[in-house]
């Protein structure tokens, strides 16, 4: 039901790795990665495809397939970002996409859905928050402390090793209350999936650490009342990385957004959860 990983060119020069899903003449669902592609289930994806939509998943730079210069000092903003997934939805369609983000991927898309409104007719927001990474607004539950001290206190691994690699994404996501068995797999094809063999892409592309250096003013949270489009917010009841008090938070800002927790679920969208939240998006 997918297709194999093509590319796509931006009008500003930069090569995005994209999968599509489905009837490419249906209405387009675009889903940003946190920062692979791999970050949205396949699951979810053939489900969308499944009820009538055309799905595209994307890489955000410096992972994946898409344009990959240097992660560690990235030469573009957060801002550049969301006019990557701007110039993807007007590419592949005629008509306004639905653009979906989880995690990082969501500030992606918060910000895409606020600077270039005519791009998108619904907005999807899965385990993130409306505030860029480093400190928080008080009013917003923080990283678990505890959980991040047991992150931090994992052994690196040897990131050129698939293998240390694999087990690493276990382990994060042992921590984190996710499925180890599902993280490792999906470490592995991220792993695959990643561009020669420098240690330091490895790393960006397993963890996003991208983010921890890119631009990501102004803030854009006081603005989420301007958004003029239907709105789901998906989150894991059990998030310790970004707990469930963000997505609450983002669903009373935006207006008329419809919140939907899942209950089992923690950081990754679960293949349980999957045909809940295909249902919650294909209602947008």
């Amino acid at each position: 039901m997918h297709s194999a990983v093509r590319s796509f060119r931006t009008p500003d020069g930069v090569t995005l790795g994209i999968e599509h899903f489905g009837d490419a003449a249906a209405p387009l669902v675009l889903l940003a990665g946190s920062p692979t592609m791999l970050s949205w289930p396949d699951k979810l994806c053939e489900a969308l495809a499944r009820g009538g939509r055309h799905v595209v998943r994307y890489d955000l730079r410096d992972s994946g397939a898409s344009t990959t210069v240097d992660p560690g000092a990235p030469a573009y903003t957060l801002r550049d970002l969301a006019a990557d997934a701007a110039a993807l939805a007007r590419g592949l369609g005629e008509r306004p996409a639905h653009l979906a983000g989880v995690g990082v991927g969501g500030m992606v898309a918060q910000v895409a859905a606020l600077d270039h409104p005519g791009a998108f007719a619904a907005l999807t927001l899965a385990g993130t928050r409306p505030v860029a990474p480093g400190p928080v607004d008080d009013d917003l539950p923080d990283h678990d402390k505890a959980t991040m001290e047991r992150l931090f206190a994992l052994p690196t691994p040897d990131w050129s090793d698939r293998a240390a690699v694999a087990e690493f994404g276990a382990a994060r996501a042992e921590t984190l209350g996710d499925d180890p068995g599902a993280a490792r797999a999906t470490a592995e094809r991220v792993f695959d999936r990643t561009p020669g063999s420098e240690p330091a892409v490895h790393m960006a592309n397993q963890l996003g650490m991208v983010f921890a250096k890119l631009d990501c003013t102004p803030r854009w949270r006081e603005r989420l009342p301007e958004l003029a489009i239907p709105a789901l917010v998906v989150h894991g009841r059990h998030n310790r990385f970004f707990p469930v008090g963000n997505g609450e938070a983002l669903a009373r800002e935006i207006p008329g957004a419809r919140l939907l927790v899942l209950e089992q679920a923690a950081t990754a969208i679960p293949d349980a959860a999957v045909d809940e939240v295909a249902a919650a998006m294909l209602t947008l």
